[in-house]
């Protein structure tokens, strides 16, 4: 008993000296060892003023979560897997505004990288063998059966892409994101404008339909180049470009990395953009706005779709809701230097290159 006393007796100094714990921190403040936990664990219950005084309290003793004990006493794991393709580095963006968010909630991040060598599934495989209490998945293309199975082992959210079923969904409009390039460069002049598609998936797919109807809103014929979100299908499309004898005068991508792979192409060639060829992206990732690029491309909102994501996991896990969820954001057009007036060198039969 004498000993028990003594431990709620300890000041900072001597409680340093031990590893502090709850208990330490509920005596100090006069509350239950129950009730400092809820406040770590940042669920309902303690009031505002309660839970400034634990947080101070423990800062004030030096006080170190024991979060394995804590884990293993919930029966949880508090890790939210997060499947993301490695190649892209809108996804790396996204990826570090989500570990960011699912930190302030008390959750970390288990990452599950997409390569050509490790598909979908048998990353989504992998975080749940790693105990993960959600999937928050970045541009899948997984079915919406499989999704669906998926979202009845544990709660699944689907980031970028339209998709029904019992997910949570967020992502941003991208019809209207296409949309907003073509009226940025038929504004500037431009109609022969192209679009380099992303492939069959339904993102790409949501992309090249909201070009598609934003042509012929302006009266243009639709001129769709097929390719994939990669460099490579960029450098692909301006060779196909080159060898016709009229060339757009303006070109959006389904993505950054396929229009830096044919700007790359395109001036090789001797071609200026955006003298010759106007050229915009999607996704407005870091490599869009490298100086020597300075590519005009589409924002997509990235650290509020990783917020909302993250909200919707912790609405699933620690709030009860069970019906799925769709966020829809806005995406945002930043013209840059890639994009400009069309130029009356360029409205002839061939431009640029001999």
């Amino acid at each position: 008993m004498q000993r028990d006393d003594d431990a709620r007796s300890d000041g900072p100094a001597q409680a340093a000296k031990r590893a502090v714990t709850m208990q330490d921190i509920a005596d100090r403040v006069g509350v239950s060892k129950a009730l400092v936990s809820m406040v770590f664990r940042r669920v309902a219950g303690p009031s505002a003023e309660t839970r400034k005084r634990v947080l101070e309290v423990a800062d004030e003793l030096g006080y170190r979560p024991n979060r394995t004990a804590a884990l293993m006493s919930l029966r949880r794991t508090h890790l939210v897997g997060v499947m993301a393709d490695i190649r892209s580095s809108f996804h790396a963006e996204m990826v570090e505004y989500l570990v960011a968010a699912a930190d302030e909630h008390g959750y970390e991040v288990v990452l599950g990288a997409v390569t050509p060598t490790h598909g979908e599934e048998k990353v989504v495989e992998t975080l749940l063998d790693f105990r993960c209490e959600a999937l928050i998945l970045l541009g899948t293309e997984l079915g919406t059966g499989v999704l669906d199975a998926l979202a009845e082992r544990v709660p699944v959210v689907v980031v970028g892409r339209r998709v029904g079923g019992n997910v949570d969904v967020v992502r941003t409009a991208d019809g209207k994101g296409i949309g907003t390039v073509v009226d940025h460069v038929v504004g500037l002049g431009h109609r022969r404008i192209a679009h380099l598609s992303g492939g069959d998936g339904t993102i790409a797919a949501d992309r090249r339909s909201g070009y598609t109807r934003a042509m012929r809103r302006h009266g243009l014929d639709a001129d769709v180049v097929d390719g994939d979100f990669t460099d490579g299908a960029g450098t692909e499309a301006a060779r196909t470009l080159l060898a016709r004898p009229q060339l757009p005068t303006a070109v959006i991508a389904a993505n950054d990395r396929s229009a830096i792979g044919l700007i790359t192409e395109l001036r090789r060639v001797g071609l200026r953009i955006p003298e010759d060829v106007s050229v915009s992206g999607y996704d407005d990732s870091t490599l869009a706005q490298l100086a020597h690029l300075d590519l005009t491309s589409v924002n997509q909102q990235p650290r509020e779709q990783a917020a909302k994501a993250v909200a919707a996991v912790i609405e699933r896990l620690d709030q009860g809701r069970t019906e799925p969820a769709s966020i829809v954001l806005r995406p945002q057009l930043v013209v840059r230097r890639t994009t400009g007036p069309v130029s009356a060198s360029v409205e002839g039969p061939r431009s640029g290159v001999s």
